[in-house]
């Protein structure tokens, strides 16, 4: 589902962001990247979404050469990806049915489908109640849901979570980490770059651990910080 071969991410500053990294994720996975600030997590999401081009090596998604697709063709790229970030990134002027809608729109799914689907899944992450909600009436648990929502809404084989859960309270965090498990276990590949480092020690997930952008460890069933 994911190949990572040989790849080196050096930015215009001289500063090594990722370093000879070689790793796979399979189909259905559900992975955790972990590190310390300027481990280069953040780089390694980025390049999977193609925001960030790699230095060397190669990046494949879903079969597909990232390196060599042209730029008219990273929104369709993008569209096997669903993404939520630590901030929610929701639209302030549009209701959460909207909000969700939106993505929707944007791959030209028609109105009767729309009417159909975003329904669906509200009642999935709990939110039926709040479809006419806009975002500033919803506490951040909430806000995140939406946000899961709008990033499962076009099925994507792939979710990529970026600190979900880091602007969360512990227990609304655990809540989304349940919606996350589920959503896996649907098929969908799940990969979490997290500081959570309780969330990960309960998990029992596979735990890669960056450091100076190269792959410290890579273990199945959890990582303990203790270790």
């Amino acid at each position: 589902m994911i190949s990572v071969d040989k790849v080196t991410k050096i930015y215009d500053n001289g500063s090594v962001a990722i370093n000879n990294v070689s790793l796979n994720i399979r189909k259905g996975e559900f992975v955790f990247v972990i590190g310390s600030s300027g481990s280069g997590k953040s780089t390694f999401m980025k390049m999977l979404l193609k925001e960030v081009e790699p230095t060397e090596g190669k990046i494949v998604i879903d079969g597909i050469n990232i390196n060599n697709i042209k730029r008219k063709e990273i929104p369709f790229l993008r569209r096997k990806i669903g993404v939520v970030f630590q901030d929610f990134r929701l639209l302030p002027s549009k209701t959460v049915f909207e909000n969700i809608a939106f993505a929707l729109q944007v791959t030209e799914t028609s109105p009767k489908a729309i009417r159909r689907n975003v329904p669906a899944i509200l009642a999935m992450v709990g939110l039926t109640h709040k479809a006419k909600a806009y975002p500033n009436e919803l506490s951040g648990g909430e806000q995140q849901r939406v946000a899961l929502a709008r990033a499962i809404i076009n099925k994507p084989p792939i979710l990529l979570a970026d600190e979900p859960t880091g602007n969360l309270d512990p227990e609304t965090a655990w809540e989304i980490m349940e919606l996350l498990k589920e959503i896996n276990a649907r098929g969908t590949t799940v990969v979490i770059a997290t500081h959570a480092k309780d969330i990960v020690d309960e998990m029992k997930k596979r735990v890669i651990t960056l450091q100076k952008g190269i792959i410290l460890s890579d273990k199945e069933g959890g990582y303990n910080y203790e270790d």
